[in-house]
C-alpha cells in the first residue's frame, strides 16, 4: 500500500520550510520510513487542464511524498514509533512553522 500526503503550506515561510525539509526532516524520514519520493515545489507554476480545471483555494499542494507500507498496522507503528520518537521530536522542535500546514490530504493506493 502507499501513501501519498500531500500538503499546502504557507508561502510566506515556504523558504524557511524547504530549508528545514531538505536539511533534517527528508533524511531522518528516509532513513527511518520506507519513503519512496519526496517532492518541494520548485516554483515552476503547474500545469492544470482537464474539462473543467480548477485551482484550488490554497493553490496546488507544495509538498508530495509516498510512504510505503506493508499493511495498516505496519503505518500505525512506524508513525507511532518512528514520528513518536525522541528524534522526530527534536527535529520538530526546530520546524520554522508547524501551524503553517493549510490543509494536508493522504490518499492510499495498491501497488499495480
Amino acid at each position: 500500500m502507499f501513501e501519498i500526503r500531500s500538503y499546502h503550506y504557507i508561502p510566506e515561510k515556504f523558504d524557511a520550510y524547504k530549508k528545514w525539509a531538505i536539511e533534517e526532516a527528508v533524511p531522518f524520514l528516509k532513513e527511518n520510513l520506507n519513503v519512496v519520493g519526496f517532492w518541494i515545489d520548485n516554483g515552476r507554476a503547474p500545469e492544470i487542464t482537464g474539462e473543467d480545471p480548477q485551482q484550488h483555494k490554497h493553490g496546488v499542494a507544495n509538498i508530495t511524498w509516498i510512504i510505503k507500507w506493508n499493511s495498516e498496522a505496519e503505518r500505525k507503528n512506524g508513525f507511532d514509533n518512528v514520528l513518536g520518537g525522541e528524534g522526530w521530536k527534536d527535529i520538530w522542535s526546530r520546524h520554522p512553522d508547524a501551524k503553517g500546514y493549510l490543509q494536508m490530504e493522504a490518499r492510499f493506493a495498491e501497488e499495480l
